[in-house]
């Protein structure tokens, strides 16, 4: 009897080809958000329409200049976006979904309103974008514009961020 000494990943692959089957070998998960990133802007969002009333700047004057790190288990930064239990999710979306949906209750309001062009006006450029979904208390999702930028809402705010090398 043959003894075969190999990892279950090797198996799989081996006993696929000696059989000539198909064998999925589970993939790490891409974490290209992991690492250092800087909050550089803040601007009104879009979906704030009180001309009377501008949304607060005090906490985006003490945002904006930080650092955000994510980990694969946490996010440091200031305590608005600091999270200690992540559940991270990668998903694809349009852009009526981004920054929990507010495009597309825009659009819900007003039907001349296109998402799409809205997400446009403040960088994203596209039909789709990669969204982590962090399951934090605090509910900051991170839209990536591409992979060295990203944005985040808070309190009538949209947040970018460049990553640090």
């Amino acid at each position: 009897m043959v003894q075969i000494r190999c990892l279950l990943n090797s198996c799989l692959a081996i006993a696929a080809l000696t059989l000539g089957t198909v064998v999925p070998v589970a993939s790490t998960p891409d974490t290209f958000y992991i690492g250092t990133w800087k909050i550089v802007s803040a601007v009104a969002a879009p979906w704030w329409n009180d001309p009377v009333h501008k949304p607060d700047a005090t906490e985006m004057r003490t945002l904006v200049g930080k650092t955000v790190t994510i980990t694969a288990k946490a996010i440091q930064g200031p305590r608005a976006v600091a999270c200690t239990r992540t559940r991270y999710e990668v998903k694809d979306y349009p852009a009526d979904m981004l920054f929990e949906g507010a495009f597309g209750e825009m659009h819900t309001r007003d039907s001349s309103a296109d998402p799409a062009k809205i997400a446009a006006s403040v960088g994203f450029r596209g039909s789709s974008w990669k969204t982590l979904e962090t399951g934090c208390a605090v509910e900051i999702n991170y839209h990536f514009i591409d992979p060295a930028t990203a944005a985040f809402g808070l309190n009538n705010y949209i947040y970018t961020l460049k990553k640090q090398q």
